[in-house]
């Protein structure tokens, strides 16, 4: 009896862990390695964006700088599950939805008023210390944008 029940503690121990590292690839704080990123002229740039799970959720905070150079800081709590979440501070979007695909990659959409103006995904390295984030869409002046911002995990 006693080793069945260690057994099936192992199990779940295992299998917990198994799940608290496949969402730490994406958790942690994140800086723009503006050297290795390209950006359409005029973007905005998360310099700075942190995961950290809350309770079952996972909220993203992000700042950076607009295309004149003010700061700029949002926020976003949801679940990887293709769902939109609202989102606070951010002019320009006010719902985000991620979705997993795979252990490294997560699909992104941002919408404004019901309509998407930004679409992409974001690859994080096999090693887990690069984040790559690539968007497509429109920026505050109507113009088409795409961006390949790189992150580096502090």
């Amino acid at each position: 009896m006693r080793t069945r029940t260690t057994l099936a503690s192992l199990v779940l121990f295992l299998g917990g862990l198994a799940v608290c590292l496949a969402a730490d690839l994406f958790m942690g704080t994140w800086k723009l390695n503006e050297g290795k990123s390209k950006f359409s002229p005029g973007a905005t740039k998360n310099t700075t964006v942190v995961y950290q799970m809350v309770g079952d959720k996972v909220k993203v905070t992000v700042d950076g700088v607009d295309k004149d150079g003010k700061a700029i800081h949002s926020e976003w709590t949801g679940k990887f599950d293709g769902q939109e979440y609202p989102v606070t501070g951010d002019p320009m979007s006010d719902m985000r939805s991620y979705s997993k695909s795979g252990k490294h990659t997560l699909h992104l959409s941002v919408k404004k008023g019901g309509q998407e103006i930004v679409s992409g995904s974001i690859a994080v390295s096999a090693d887990g210390k690069t984040r790559t984030v690539t968007t497509t869409g429109t920026d505050a002046s109507g113009n088409k944008m795409h961006n390949t911002a790189v992150y580096d995990k502090e």
